[in-house]
């Protein structure tokens, strides 16, 4: 350390300078060599990245940090929202899930089960669920639980199958989000999911069905107030 400091040390009577000497103490404390014997990993860090800027004007020390946190920073919030862009338009296609089927597609259940045999041996999962999954509401439709109605989307078609088979009532509801995800909102799907619907199948055929009635259409109520 340098004398003055020293001597400051030493002193047993309190010295308190100035402005002026307490930064001509400081000055020349810092031009001790022994504080520049070594220079740390994070000024060569600093060195090597300037070296990497051809042609381009030295920075600072400060501003390289500066520099290196704002890089940071809109790296983190690029890959954040690349990580959630995908599945905020995932959601947003399956909020506008559109009809289980066209409405000219007069397939039977056991046309549409066949199909989604044919798609499921291929490895096509996605045609698989989607199929399996109109075939189940097709025979309920077939047998009457259902109104037939190609235009209904998925969600509205297990609303309605609930209501006749409340014991099914989760897993109806389940199979329609499975459905709008793979089919409306790119989702993966694979053999899990087409075995799991097949058992969903075969429960659906041997369901109790109740005697409450699915969720009336509106021309259904325009009818019915004609006749009160």
């Amino acid at each position: 350390m340098s004398d003055q400091l020293l001597a400051l040390a030493a002193s047993a009577v309190p010295v308190t300078p100035g402005a002026d000497e307490a930064r001509s103490w400081l000055k020349d404390e810092l031009l001790d060599p022994a504080y520049h014997s070594s220079r740390s990993l994070l000024q060569r860090f600093f060195d090597w990245l300037q070296q990497q800027f051809d042609g381009a004007p030295r920075f600072g020390a400060p501003s390289l940090v500066v520099a290196a946190v704002v890089v940071g920073v809109l790296l983190v919030v690029a890959v954040s929202a690349f990580w959630a862009a995908g599945p905020v338009r995932r959601s947003r296609r399956v909020r506008s899930a559109g009809a289980l089927r066209a409405g000219d597609d007069r397939r039977t259940a056991d046309q549409l089960r066949a199909a989604a045999d044919e798609a499921a041996a291929q490895g096509r999962w996605t045609l698989a669920v989607a199929e399996r999954f109109r075939a189940i509401v097709r025979d309920l439709e077939q047998r009457t639980v259902l109104d037939d109605r190609p235009g209904r989307t998925a969600d509205e078609a297990a609303d309605a199958a609930a209501v006749r088979l409340p014991e099914l009532d989760g897993d109806l509801r389940r199979a329609a989000r499975r459905f709008d995800d793979v089919v409306y909102g790119d989702g993966p799907a694979d053999s899990a999911d087409d075995t799991w619907l097949r058992g969903l199948d075969d429960a659906v055929a041997h369901a109790r069905v109740s005697a409450g009635t699915s969720p009336a259409r509106p021309d259904a109520l325009v009818s019915d107030a004609g006749h009160v």
